[in-house]
């Protein structure tokens, strides 16, 4: 008899503790978070400059949702506002990032125009008098925020269906005058992500190719040389997103369009020029042309003084009807003249305005504004042309987020090139005379556009900050490849950036958007399965070995006097 009722109330408790493991696991789960969504982000850089923090100091995010539609009296230190491009204000720019306002996060939304994987063209629809704004508004917000030392996470994302459904809701929760918090529920944002690390030693790759000039017999001095020269590298807010399609793409297409134009000229000894042509695809550009500085320091000397001039390719895909030649050297120089008046000359006979600008270099400074203030330094002749009129700021004009395929131009990089190589080709086999055209349309040494717009459209989807590409980028690999399919000798450079800059990995991510439910909600669903299980289990009491073992279960023990007694 005994050993049954041991039995029982082995049974009795075993279903006790069995109850109580299901209201813990209950209660672990009751927060009842459903992923909405989940998205691409793309951080926005962290990077020092001479050991001066800026750009997003963090990356993990774990924080509910709201909008721009926040009470003025919110405390926003844990909130994460979601900022559609379009909806953006710079009062509130100036008021929480450049005074630098407690906030959780930003996650910025940008249109589809600006997305490089974008390759159906959605998104690109919008009227040109609609693209300038959002393309004004974007380039201003990230020159203040990469300016800026931001203590939260930042990121970018891009606009789609589920996107803009999460948006709609947290807007309608923001409308309540009760932003989201763990009391009231709402959406959360999570990204998992480990503390951003210093890149250590980053490399910077430049690629060299060559076309020798045809020497006569008794000639036995070394021939003058040509650079035509293009940095390749980008930097912008976010380096997952800096494809750079103008700054520096366009030069780079052109490069390539060129050294296959005077290949085809080369690989007959009966038109081969009096002159070596040198192409060099630089790294580093965005950090003082860094690579073009060690670029030119490898030269030997020998080398370094045959180079009569060297042509800079930068920004050419967004311009009308000017282009610009920027030198160091004054105009009235012999050399300059030379230049310009040739280029001018081609440019007279292609309907095309070519205007020389002048800006002396300071030789005390290392900051660069061009990349021709390189071989100026070396006292090599050089210039830069460029839509640009007026040299950038450090770390503008350098492939943005606003420079997209979209605002990319083919036609006009095909009018570059057509300029560029008209004005080389007259240098090199003396036809300053007008109206001789080499490289003559519907012939087969015409520029081909197909060549420049596949070029560029690959160029447009390459992300290029130098300190983020490894060792064997598959661009680079591709540059250099082609390089070798036109020219000879073409080998690659690799050095260390050095510098004032830091930078710092974790460029892009995963967001994990959650509906989470208030906690009067938890509460309220907590009291309800409680009061079920407690109804379940006295039926199953009851029901299994009657009410006198329930009622047992609740009276107290007697105490061990009345026991003994």
């Amino acid at each position: 008899m005994a050993p049954r009722k041991a039995r029982k109330r082995d049974m009795l408790v075993e279903s006790v503790y069995s109850v109580i493991a299901l209201v813990f696991v209950l209660v672990t789960c009751v927060e009842l978070c459903d992923a909405a969504t989940v998205v691409d982000v793309y951080r926005l850089i962290q990077y020092d400059i001479s050991g001066a923090p800026f750009g997003s100091r963090l990356a993990s995010l774990n924080h509910h949702a709201g909008s721009l539609h926040f009470s003025p009296h919110a405390d926003l230190s844990r909130t994460v506002l979601m900022i559609p491009l379009r909806e953006l204000n710079m009062t509130f720019v100036t008021e929480y990032i450049v005074q630098r306002r407690p906030l959780g996060g930003l996650l910025f939304l940008l249109p589809q125009l600006f997305n490089f994987e974008n390759r159906d063209g959605t998104g690109s629809n919008l009227q040109n008098h609609g693209k300038e704004p959002l393309k004004n508004l974007l380039e201003e917000l990230e020159q203040i925020l990469i300016h800026t030392n931001l203590p939260y996470p930042v990121y970018f994302a891009f606009e789609d269906e589920d996107v803009n459904f999460v948006l709609t809701d947290i807007k309608k929760n923001d409308a309540t005058g009760q932003p989201a918090t763990a009391t009231t529920g709402g959406c959360k944002f999570v990204v998992s992500a480990p503390e951003p690390k210093k890149v250590a030693s980053p490399t910077i790759t430049n690629i060299q190719g060559w076309l020798a000039g045809m020497k006569t017999d008794d000639d036995a001095s070394q021939l003058p040389t040509i650079a035509i020269v293009a940095s390749y590298d980008t930097f912008g807010a976010a380096p997952a997103l800096s494809v750079g399609s103008d700054s520096n793409g366009s030069g780079v297409a052109a490069l390539l369009e060129i050294a296959r134009l005077f290949s085809l000229l080369y690989s007959n000894p009966k038109t081969r020029g009096r002159y070596n042509l040198l192409f060099g695809l630089t790294s580093g550009g965005p950090y003082n042309y860094n690579g073009t500085h060690k670029w030119l320091r490898s030269f030997d000397q020998r080398l370094r003084e045959s180079i009569d001039y060297a042509i800079c390719l930068n920004s050419i895909a967004s311009w009308e009807d000017e282009l610009w030649i920027h030198v160091s050297k004054p105009p009235e120089n012999a050399y300059i003249k030379q230049i310009f008046e040739g280029f001018s000359g081609v440019a007279e006979d292609l309907g095309i305005k070519v205007s020389l600008k002048h800006k002396k270099i300071n030789i005390s400074n290392s900051r660069v504004a061009w990349e021709h203030e390189q071989f100026s330094r070396l006292r090599v002749t050089a210039a830069t042309i460029s839509e640009l009129s007026t040299a950038p700021e450090l770390l503008e004009k350098t492939g943005s987020l606003v420079d997209a395929r979209h605002f990319a131009n083919e036609t006009a990089i095909t009018r570059s090139v057509k300029l560029i190589a008209e004005g080389l080709a007259r240098h090199i086999y003396g036809h300053q005379e007008k109206n001789i055209h080499i490289f003559e349309d519907n012939s087969n040494l015409a520029v081909n556009p197909s060549y420049i717009r596949s070029w560029l459209d690959v160029i447009s989807r390459t992300p290029r900050v130098a300190p983020f590409l490894p060792k064997d980028d598959p661009f680079v690999m591709a540059l250099k490849k082609e390089l070798e399919d036109h020219t000879d000798e073409v080998n690659l450079q690799r050095e260390v950036l050095d510098g004032m800059f830091t930078f710092y990995d974790s460029t892009r991510a995963m967001l994990n958007i959650y509906q989470v439910a208030s906690v009067t909600f938890d509460l309220l669903l907590l009291l309800v399965l409680g009061s079920y299980l407690i109804v379940l289990f006295s039926f199953l009491v009851i029901t299994t070995r009657g009410l006198d073992d329930l009622i047992s279960l609740f009276r107290r023990p007697p105490s061990r006097k009345v026991k003994t007694a």
